[in-house]
């Protein structure tokens, strides 16, 4: 064999090695900041509130020749989270199982909702990328996108911490690779199919969405506690009953505290008064929390205070008030006293 011979079957050779399909395999992974934060939400709020997750997927390809590049595309896909969702959107929960709307979108208009599956309905979130891939190190290329997160305006809610976690198959990367020896590699039309190579991981990250409702107590209405008009002594209980109503969000724990009224503020004992002819006169009389009289109500929080939890739709507490028997006759005259109601959340 000639060295012209020689040098022909090498260039032939060669000319089969760059014909030859590419064999490495593109592996991706990808990061997202681990918390969605709404921060603080209003029940029945005006406006939307919206928040950002942002997504970061790396592609590595194996070393194959001098020349070579890939090019891939991915399908970034989100599931329902573990709050799971209702007809229209995603939910977040509480701990008592109270549930609040939100949605994730592939785009800042909110014209496409996030989903799960590549071209499904809704569709995944698709990012596409090409890279080099040279001989001795190989090569790698990453994108970047940011989901926009919607929490809906005028939902009546509890108050409470509300979270949803997205991991393990509500989290899955699907992506399609194409890899050639020399020259520019093409990006798959799809995520799945028609390429060189094409995978899926689930689990492929974690994050968890979370917003927070305040307790809140809303407008309350009294009513004035009227014991009647006396002719002579009192030489029995008088017993009379006022109202409060008050509404607080589902789940939001209050105390109501009465205090000791504007003529004995600084004791704990109540006192109506009146003015006669110039002098100050006084009728004792007492407040309760419960029909037997038993149980003061005063304003020292968790100790004579009443309590209870909200609902969301207004409550009625009852105020039970006795003006005790009197020796003797108290002068005639209007007696009255103003008590400041206060209601701690």
């Amino acid at each position: 064999m000639t060295a012209r011979d020689l040098l022909l079957v090498l260039l032939l050779l060669a000319g089969l090695a760059l014909a030859a399909p590419a064999r490495a395999t593109a592996t991706c992974v990808a990061t997202a900041n681990p918390t969605l934060p709404f921060k603080t939400i209003n029940s029945l709020a005006a406006g939307p509130t919206t928040a950002t997750l942002n997504i970061t997927v790396t592609c590595n390809t194996a070393a194959l020749s001098l020349l070579a590049t890939t090019g891939v595309r991915v399908c970034v896909g989100i599931g329902p989270g573990t709050g799971g969702s209702n007809s229209a959107w995603r939910t977040m929960t509480t701990g008592t199982a109270d549930t609040m709307n939100f949605q994730l979108y592939n785009t800042p208009s909110l014209s496409e909702v996030t989903g799960l599956v590549p071209r499904g309905t809704p569709p995944a979130q698709e990012l596409t990328m090409s890279y080099n891939v040279p001989l001795l190190t190989g090569g790698s290329g990453a994108q970047s996108t940011s989901l926009t997160a919607q929490i809906p305006a005028n939902q009546v809610l509890a108050s409470g911490g509300y979270s949803s976690t997205f991991s393990g198959a509500s989290v899955v990367l699907t992506w399609a690779w194409n890899e050639v020896l020399l020259g520019t590699a093409t990006v798959p039309a799809t995520c799945n199919g028609g390429a060189t190579g094409n995978a899926t991981a689930s689990a492929a990250f974690s994050f968890t969405a979370t917003a927070n409702v305040l307790p809140l107590c809303g407008s309350y209405v009294t009513t004035d506690m009227n014991f009647g008009n006396v002719t002579g002594g009192i030489p029995a209980n008088i017993d009379q009953t006022a109202t409060l109503t008050l509404t607080c969000l589902k789940n939001t724990a209050y105390q109501v505290s009465l205090d000791n009224g504007q003529n004995n503020p600084a004791t704990s004992t109540r006192r109506m008064s009146t003015t006669i002819g110039g002098s100050r006169y006084y009728l004792g009389y007492e407040l309760y929390r419960d029909a037997a009289r038993s149980q003061r109500w005063g304003n020292t929080l968790t100790v004579d205070t009443a309590s209870g939890t909200g609902t969301g739709t207004a409550q009625q507490l009852t105020i039970y008030g006795r003006v005790p028997p009197v020796t003797g006759q108290p002068p005639a005259g209007t007696y009255n006293d103003r008590i400041t109601v206060t209601i701690t959340y």
